[in-house]
């Protein structure tokens, strides 16, 4: 990495999910498109296999319940994600930012701060 960088860009297919802290999944139409990418639904799977930090807001879940990892599991999201959620399994919760385990998920971008501050949370016990 170049000396002040604290990223990198790599290809998707590239990445290295042990080499992750946490993985962030938008909301809005990106869930879509990436929820139809078969690399981001094993980047998803091996996060959770390594039981590794997962969030995602808004339409977010859609992509992890394409990716099989909503069943028992309790999460919020978008309203109209609500009846997705549930059929595919997951316990719906009607609040700003839930936790389950390593997966965490949020309502809509008025609740970033309590999204963001599980995040937090959850990344300081690493």
């Amino acid at each position: 990495m170049e000396e002040g960088k604290r990223y990198v860009c790599s290809e998707l297919g590239q990445l290295d999910a042990g080499k992750i802290d946490c993985l962030m999944i938008p909301g809005g139409f990106s869930p879509d498109a990436l929820r139809l990418e078969e690399n981001v639904l094993n980047l998803v799977r091996k996060m959770n296999n390594l039981n590794k930090l997962i969030s995602a807001i808004c339409h977010g879940p859609q992509v992890l319940i394409s990716a099989g990892l909503v069943r028992g599991r309790r999460m919020t999201s978008y309203a109209a994600v609500r009846e997705d959620l549930v059929n595919a399994g997951a316990k719906f919760v009607d609040e700003p930012a839930v936790r389950d385990g390593n997966i965490i998920t949020a309502r809509v971008p008025d609740d970033l701060p309590e999204f963001c501050q599980e995040i937090i949370k959850a990344l300081s016990e690493i």
